[in-house]
């Protein structure tokens, strides 16, 4: 958050904005895999551009729990909570 408050960013981190950046930012994560086949083998440059893509939206979401005040681990664990107690069905 301190380079994001060094810079003034901070007030332009609203709830809504936040939300579009975190699409925006997983849209390039996507974008790197358009038009590649299920086992394409990214190569090293397209393995750092996933990793720069993949921080960006990490970025974002720490942002937004922080605007949320929430712990992202936390909620994180809850969720996987959730999921523990579903019935997946894989065989349809």
């Amino acid at each position: 958050m301190k380079f994001r408050d060094d810079r003034g960013w901070q007030k332009y981190h609203n709830l809504k904005d936040l939300a579009l950046s975190l699409n925006l930012e997983a849209s390039e994560v996507l974008e790197i895999f358009q038009w590649k086949s299920n086992n394409y083998e990214l190569s090293e440059v397209e393995h750092r551009h996933l990793e720069d893509e993949l921080a960006d939206t990490l970025i974002y979401a720490f942002y937004m729990c922080d605007k949320l005040g929430v712990n992202p681990y936390e909620i994180i664990q809850n969720k996987l909570n959730v999921n523990k107690s579903r019935n997946w069905n894989f065989d349809d």
